[in-house]
């Protein structure tokens, strides 16, 4: 595929985070952009505003007449996580196009250009976005192709003018093998999506091969403490090649040190909160020191920093109320974020709202569900979301309920929710959950409101 050519794109699940940023990228070139996705959402609205057609029908009814001959011209991309009975994915096989998965697509769009490459079963998102908004915000400038929607550009997707690309890469399905960083960071290696890997034996071997393709005299920076041979480590509050220091509260804000063996950098202050995204943001420095970014425009950036949509993101804030909604979906991420949440507010009672995601994840974590859950003092659990999968019999939320030890925890649909936060009001509220539980947010601040 020569991507010069390209005149015509068609996404087969348009509304991803994933590949709504690739159906901007090439709008954004000129081409003719649609696609299809299950339901509508705020996204596939936005892609519409820009003039980003999507239909919501399985039928190859709605398949506009130029991309029904394939082509060199015509480029159809699909996501893993289209059921491969779809109507319209095999009409495009059966008319012997050849399909390309998003990932394939984010290798060849950064082949040739100097590429910085975020992995992570958890923090690649903020991570990446952090790193591309120092670019940005520095003057250094890049193009980034994010896992989330950037707070300061309202957007998954940035254009930039010189040949710096920063990318999120994906471990599900293997996805980020399609790459060859020069830079290449891995957060964390915690066992997740074993439902693709089997066991976290393959995931981890996953990654190693993805920090095995780093471009001759490129650099691997990750995480210290995974197990990994080589590369430069970053870590809060302990030793390492580059670590923060020096971590307190001021105001409501974090502030911290940095170090490496060449650079130091006092009073930082992030602005976003948690003590996860201080480790995120030694790793962003480091990287924007390796693309020679300076020290001073780096600390102003990470000032500036509003942080990923559904990352650690407040929806209220004030003396008598605070919501704060978070992407978390793993146990890992959930202790991150409610030992945060605990350290930003330890006076305040923490109720939170958690939606499993996946039926698998559910049963291959439910121990570690439970675990990080106990650490708030009321939980109200939703039903599992499925995305992608069928229900496994006798896999549920009640699964993790019974594990947890606290006592003020209760399983309520979305509905009764909403009416118990409106009726209790509680001061300190987190949503946490990877699936639909974001449509809930408007509604749950205005019950808070009593609107």
């Amino acid at each position: 595929m020569e991507l010069s050519n390209i005149k015509r794109v068609y996404l087969i699940g348009i509304g991803g985070i994933g590949m709504s940023g690739l159906a901007r990228y090439f709008h954004h070139l000129g081409c003719v952009v649609c696609g299809y996705d299950k339901t509508s959402t705020e996204l596939t609205s936005e892609l519409h505003r820009e003039g980003i057609p999507v239909i919501f029908s399985d039928s190859v009814d709605w398949i506009p007449v130029s991309f029904q001959t394939p082509g060199e011209e015509t480029l159809i991309i699909y996501t893993p996580a289209i059921p491969k009975d779809s109507v319209i994915l095999n009409f495009f096989i059966d008319k012997g196009f050849e399909l390309f998965k998003r990932s394939q697509v984010l290798g060849i769009i950064s082949k040739g250009m100097f590429t910085v490459a975020v992995a992570g079963t958890h923090g690649k998102t903020t991570t990446s976005t952090m790193i591309a908004h120092i670019l940005k915000d520095s003057g250094k400038d890049c193009s980034a192709f994010l896992g989330g929607i950037s707070s300061n550009y309202q957007s998954n997707v940035l254009y930039g003018k010189n040949n710096i690309v920063v990318v999120e890469a994906d471990e599900y399905d293997r996805s980020f093998l399609t790459l060859h960083p020069d830079v290449a960071i891995i957060t964390s290696m915690d066992a997740d999506h074993l439902d693709i890997y089997g066991d976290h034996s393959h995931l981890t071997e996953s990654f190693k091969l993805f920090a095995s393709q780093i471009k001759p005299g490129g650099k691997l920076i990750h995480r210290q403490g995974l197990p990994l041979d080589t590369g430069f480590t970053y870590a809060v509050e302990k030793e390492a090649d580059a670590f923060a220091t020096n971590v307190r509260i001021e105001n409501g804000d974090f502030y911290f040190d940095f170090k490496n063996a060449n650079t130091s950098i006092t009073d930082i202050k992030l602005g976003i909160a948690g003590l996860h995204n201080i480790e995120n943001a030694v790793a962003a420095i480091e990287a924007s020191l390796l693309l020679s970014v300076a020290a001073d425009a780096i600390k102003s950036a990470l000032g500036s920093f509003k942080g990923v949509k559904r990352r650690f993101e407040y929806i209220l804030k004030s003396d008598d109320r605070i919501f704060i909604d978070d992407y978390a979906h793993h146990p890992e991420e959930l202790k991150a974020c409610i030992r945060s949440v605990k350290r930003l507010y330890p006076e305040k009672k923490l109720t939170t709202i958690f939606q499993p995601h996946l039926y698998t994840r559910t049963r291959d974590f439910a121990d570690g569900f439970a675990e990080a859950l106990d650490m708030v003092d009321e939980l109200i659990i939703l039903d599992i979301y499925p995305a992608r999968e069928l229900p496994i019999e006798g896999v549920n939320s009640d699964m993790i309920l019974q594990r947890m030890k606290i006592t003020n925890k209760r399983k309520l649909s979305k509905n009764e929710t909403i009416d118990t936060i409106r009726n209790e009001q509680p001061e300190l509220l987190l949503t946490v959950g990877a699936g639909d539980i974001d449509q809930m947010v408007q509604p749950l601040k205005q019950a808070l409101q009593n609107v």
